[in-house]
C-alpha cells in the first residue's frame, strides 16, 4: 500500500513542474487574509506556547499535550483522531474542492534536561524541558490549522495535521514516533501525496535554511564490550588490558573515517560513552564503549558497521581479547524531494524575500521526518529563532534555549503559503491532464 501511495505521488508531483516556471501563488486578497487571521489567533498561539513550555512531556508520555492539541482542533470542528502511536494527535481539514491531501507535522515531546533559563514559562517539570522547541513546532501547526479552517474556500483538498510524539527516541524495548505514525496509518485514509515539516533552527529570525536532497544525517547507534582478562595492576602481563585495547579502538575508529569513506560524502562516528575499571591497580577485564554514526548516503551508512567490527576484531584477537559488537539503525537521513523543492522555493522566496532563504549545507543532526520522507515527497525546513539583536544564542539540546516567539507567527504564515501553493500546482496539472 505504501509504495503504491509513494509511486502516485512522485507521478502527481513530478508532473507539477511544467508549472513551476509561471511562479503560481497565491494571490495578494488571499496573503491579506492571512496576515489578519494570525493576528487574530496570534495571542492564543502564544498563550498556548507558553503552556507547552511550562508543562513538557517526555518521549510517550506527552498526554497533557495531546488533550490540549486534541481540544483546540476540535474546536475548530476538524476530524480529530487520539491516540495514534499512544499520544498522537491527527486532524483532517477538508476544503471546500476537490483534491489531493497533503501532511503538515510538528514533533510534541520535550528532552530530559533542567531548564536554567529565567523566562516567565519557565519549566514546571522539574528534569524536565523543551530544549529543541517542539513547543514552538506544535504551536506552529496548530496556529496554521487554525488559519487555514478560516480559509476552506481557497482550499483544493484536504490538509492532515499530524502531532507525533517520540521524535527523540524511545526507550529500548519501546515503538514510537514517525515510524509508528506510519505503521497506524497516518498517511493513509485519505492518502497523503506530500508531507512539511520545519524545525527552529538558533539563527537570526525572519531566515530561511534549505537545501534539496539530504539536509540531515542518518542516526545509529552502536555498543561495543571489549573483553579482556583481569590482574594485578603491577603484573600487567598476566593480564588483557580491555582499557588499553579500548583505547586503540577509539583511536583507530576515527581512520574509517578519514580513510576509508570518501571525501565528499559526509560521515561521523562519536564515542560518547566509556565504562570500564574497577580500581587503580586492577587491570580491567571489561571495557564498555557506546557511540553513534551519522551519515547522509546509503552506501556509507552500509559499509561503516563492517569497518567498525574489522578495526574492533583486529584490535582485540591478537591479544587475546574478544569483544561484543551491537549496531542499531535509527532514523535514515531527511532527504528534501528535489522536484518538490523545485516547485516550493518560490513560495519560500515569495513570503520572506529571496536573501532570505539561505542554501543550507547538510547537517549531520538527526530527525524522525526521515520516515515519513521514505514514503512520500517531503519538505523540510529550518526556522531562524535568534533574536537578531543578540550576538549568540544557545544551541538545540542546551538548559539556556530560548528561541524568539516571534518566529511562530513568521512560522504560520509560511506554512500557510507552503500548503495553498502546493495544493494550488496540484489543481492545475490535474486541470491541464484533463
Amino acid at each position: 500500500m505504501q509504495k503504491n501511495l509513494k509511486l502516485k505521488a512522485l507521478v502527481l508531483f513530478l508532473g507539477t513542474l511544467f508549472f513551476s516556471a509561471n511562479g503560481l501563488t497565491i494571490d495578494k486578497k488571499t496573503a491579506i487574509r492571512i496576515e489578519k487571521e494570525i493576528k487574530k489567533y496570534k495571542p492564543e498561539i502564544i498563550e498556548t506556547r507558553r503552556f507547552l513550555h511550562m508543562n513538557p512531556e517526555l518521549s510517550n508520555q506527552e498526554y497533557e499535550t495531546a488533550k490540549l492539541v486534541a481540544s483546540k482542533l476540535m474546536s475548530l470542528g476538524l476530524e480529530v483522531k487520539t491516540g495514534v502511536a499512544k499520544t498522537g494527535v491527527v486532524a483532517l481539514l477538508n476544503g471546500s474542492q476537490q483534491g489531493i491531501t497533503i501532511g503538515i507535522r510538528a514533533d510534541m515531546d520535550a528532552l530530559p534536561i533542567q531548564e536554567l533559563s529565567n523566562v516567565p514559562y519557565k519549566s514546571l517539570n522539574n528534569g524536565v524541558m523543551h530544549a529543541c522547541g517542539h513547543d514552538i513546532h506544535t504551536s506552529i501547526v496548530l496556529g496554521t490549522a487554525m488559519v487555514m479552517n478560516t480559509l476552506r474556500d481557497k482550499i483544493k483538498g484536504n490538509i492532515k495535521f499530524i502531532f507525533q510524539p517520540a521524535e527523540e527516541g524511545v526507550a529500548p524495548g519501546q515503538e514510537g514516533g514517525a515510524l509508528l505514525m506510519i505503521k497506524e496509518g497516518v498517511l493513509e485514509d485519505p492518502a497523503v501525496g506530500v508531507i512539511f515539516g520545519l524545525h527552529v533552527w538558533p539563527e537570526d529570525l525572519g531566515q530561511v535554511f534549505f537545501s534539496p536532497g539530504s539536509i540531515m544525517a542518518s542516526l545509529d547507534r552502536f555498543q561495543i564490550i571489549i573483553k579482556g582478562k583481569s590482574s594485578h595492576g603491577a603484573k600487567p602481563n598476566e593480564g588483557i588490558d580491555a582499557i588499553v585495547l579500548a583505547s586503540q579502538v577509539v583511536v583507530s575508529l576515527q581512520s574509517i573515517i578519514s580513510r576509508t569513506i570518501e571525501p565528499s560524502d559526509p560521515a561521523v562516528i562519536s564515542i560518547g560513552k566509556i565504562e570500564g575499571g574497577t580500581k587503580s591497580n586492577i587491570i580491567a577485564e571489561k571495557v564498555l564503549l557506546e557511540g553513534t554514526v551519522r551519515t547522509l548516503s546509503a552506501s556509507s551508512r552500509e559499509k561503516i558497521p563492517r569497518l567498525i567490527e574489522d578495526v574492533v576484531r583486529g584490535i582485540t584477537h591478537p591479544f587475546g581479547a574478544d569483544y561484543i559488537f551491537n549496531y542499531k539503525k535509527g532514523p535514515p537521513s531527511v532527504y528534501n524531494h528535489p522536484e518538490l523543492a523545485t516547485i516550493m522555493l518560490p513560495t519560500l522566496s515569495a513570503v520572506l524575500g529571496e536573501t532570505n532563504v539561505n542554501t543550507l549545507k547538510p547537517q549531520m543532526v538527526a530527525e524522525d521526518f526521515s520516515y515519513y520522507c521514505q514514503q512520500i515527497p517531503g519538505f523540510y525546513f529550518l526556522l531562524g529563532v535568534k533574536n537578531p539583536e543578540n550576538k549568540t544564542m544557545a544551541p538545540l539540546h542546551n538548559p539556556y534555549f530560548n528561541p524568539d516567539e516571534r518566529s511562530i507567527p513568521l512560522g504560520i504564515k509560511i506554512m500557510c503559503h507552503l500548503l495553498l501553493d502546493c495544493l494550488e500546482h496540484q489543481s492545475h496539472l490535474e486541470d491541464h491532464s484533463h
